[in-house]
């Protein structure tokens, strides 16, 4: 369910994860969910919305870092 996102800057992407939460969840229900997911996944808070139905859209993000794998080229002399 996750998508990735190019930034605008150079060398960051973004992984993006959507969360649909029912009307019937307490907002302290919803803020423990979130906080889990921000503690032991690395996600961040992108977006929610709330619908005239009262559900949850949630929209949250963690960054991809990419190592860059060394170069050892030795000159054997």
């Amino acid at each position: 369910m996750s998508r990735i996102r190019s930034p605008h800057r150079l060398g960051v992407e973004w992984e993006f994860q959507n969360l649909t939460l029912p009307r019937d969840f307490s907002r302290n229900t919803v803020t423990r969910i979130l906080v889990d997911r921000a503690e032991h996944g690395g996600w961040e808070l992108d977006r929610v919305r709330i619908g005239h139905d009262g559900v949850r859209r949630v929209v949250l993000r963690r960054k991809i870092i990419r190592q860059v794998r060394p170069n050892y080229d030795f000159a054997i002399i």
